[in-house]
């Protein structure tokens, strides 16, 4: 879509998860990562640094050492073109963005593929070599 996104190094231990992972697909996030370096940015509300969407690159970065993630910052709440269901068979019937959030400050976490977020953009591609992330 023709929105205009722009990716920004943040630092990794500043964005705050709001669900689990499937270790499975942690394996694989750490495969790609360490051969094409970080290649999808991670999606943040810009306000809480809370994760909508890379809790597996995210956690394959801290597994790799990485200071730094490339993210795209959005305004979760306000901006309306941003919407969030649940996943199929997830255990619940429907999540709102302030549901998220609250999980992201708190200390708990949704299982994994609990939230599924549609964006008004496509993640670009990027190629980041993983030494430019580190320090």
């Amino acid at each position: 879509m023709g929105q205009r996104v722009e990716v920004t190094l943040e630092s990794r231990g500043s964005l705050k998860g709001h669900e689990e992972i499937i270790p499975s697909n942690l394996e694989k996030r750490l495969s790609k990562l360490l051969e094409r370096g970080f290649y999808k940015p991670i999606i943040v509300d810009r306000t809480t640094m809370v994760i909508l969407d890379g809790h597996h690159k995210w956690t394959a970065a801290g597994i790799l050492e990485l200071e730094r993630v490339p993210v795209i910052m959005v305004d979760y709440i306000d901006d309306e073109s941003i919407s969030v269901d649940v996943w199929p068979d997830c255990g619940k019937d429907s999540i709102t963005k302030e549901e998220v959030l609250e999980m992201g400050l708190s200390d708990n976490c949704f299982p994994p593929k609990t939230s599924r977020h549609i964006l008004p953009f496509d993640l670009p591609s990027i190629g980041i070599p993983l030494d430019e992330l580190r320090d």
